[in-house]
């Protein structure tokens, strides 16, 4: 008993040092499904205790997590279902198309990728979703949403003149404000963004990096919540329309990843995998020959010491623990977007299902 006794009070000093990280190596994922519907394409998705949210081709809605048990009374039968909410908003007589979405202190935001792009927030005790901003443009499309915090919140799009497009909010969501060129960088020729994962943003603190794509791939950076900003190059592939950086996330200031490649050759491995350790100042191509093509996005394990990650694409979900040196392959199952929970569990997005991981 002694003997337990000191290994346990080693183990619990271990366990709350600072710096310290269980031991982990994830050999496999368990793919569970939230809600199935061939109609669904699912890029973009956020949840809460209550609910996972998503953007889809023709609208954007919420699944209840929680089962409801319900009894009919008259049939005497007994299910147990998941309310699930659709909203269907239409710009000039056809669906709009929501690829970018945000749920924030139990407000949802959901906007839609092009003319118009409206952007609409859906309250906590509220009915109908209402509309916070609107932008008619020949080249309007936006790709991607995200939050600072509740109040102060961000979305980026495709140079609609000669910078890309970013509106920013400071009052919760309820009005939101473009960006002058005049206080961004110059975008390069055929420079845009792909609104494939709703991951072009990640934020850390006041920092943001937001990933461009296209014939120039590159890295914004502000380090006061959009105030100011400067950019960065990549040696990500492009050139083309369909190449560069597809989705980028940090694990902290300094330690960023990004992922991309050219979606209509997604086998090809080269150049698609970049990684900083200087907060987006520098990057270097990792993994070349790690066989790991095209993926849409790429997201930190929490509390991994930025060690591991997973990726997600429709050909499949990759897993390192090294950085991103190496990668292993769990899945053929294909997914556009994923987002952790917890360090085992996360959502994930795709055509025709929102679905839960568990990796393990």
């Amino acid at each position: 008993m002694r003997i337990l006794f000191i290994f346990l009070v080693f183990i619990g000093f271990y366990s709350c040092k600072e710096g310290y990280v269980r031991p982990i190596n994830v050999s496999e994922v368990f793919i569970e499904p939230i809600a199935e519907d061939s109609l669904l394409s699912v890029r973009a998705l956020d949840f809460n205790e209550e609910y996972v949210f998503y953007g889809s081709a023709d609208h954007f809605g919420k699944r209840a997590l929680n089962k409801e048990l319900k009894i009919n009374i008259i049939d005497l039968n007994v299910s147990n279902g998941k309310n699930h909410f659709k909203y269907i908003h239409k710009g000039d007589s056809l669906p709009l198309h929501f690829r970018a979405i945000a749920e924030v202190n139990g407000n949802f935001f959901a906007l839609s990728i092009s003319n118009p792009a409206r952007l609409y927030k859906l309250s906590r005790k509220g009915k109908g979703a209402n509309l916070v901003y609107e932008e008619r443009h020949e080249k309007v499309f936006y790709d991607a949403l995200d939050f600072w915090n509740d109040q102060e919140g961000i979305a980026i799009g495709d140079p609609t003149d000669n910078c890309i497009s970013i509106i920013i909010t400071r009052d919760g969501g309820n009005s939101w404000t473009k960006l002058s060129c005049n206080n961004l960088p110059t975008a390069e020729e055929g420079e845009a963004a792909f609104s494939a994962s709703d991951t072009n943003i990640a934020i850390v603190g006041e920092h943001t990096w937001v990933a461009t794509g296209g014939k120039a791939s590159r890295v914004f950076y502000s380090p006061d919540k959009g105030q100011t900003w400067e950019v960065y190059n990549t040696p990500i592939i492009q050139g083309k329309e369909t190449t560069g950086m597809y989705s980028i996330d940090f694990y902290d200031q300094n330690n960023g990843f990004a992922i991309g490649g050219d979606y209509t050759k997604p086998n090809e491995i080269l150049a698609n995998k970049i990684r900083t350790k200087d907060g987006g100042k520098t990057w270097q191509i990792v993994a070349d020959v790690s066989g790991l093509g095209y993926r849409s996005c790429v997201q930190y394990i929490p509390n991994r010491n930025g060690k591991e990650l997973v990726v997600v694409g429709f050909n499949g979900i990759d897993y390192s623990n090294d950085a991103g040196e190496t990668w292993k392959h769990l899945s053929d199952e294909g997914f556009y977007t994923l987002r952790f929970l917890n360090d085992s569990v996360a959502y994930a997005g795709g055509r025709g299902r929102i679905s839960k991981l568990t990796f393990r």
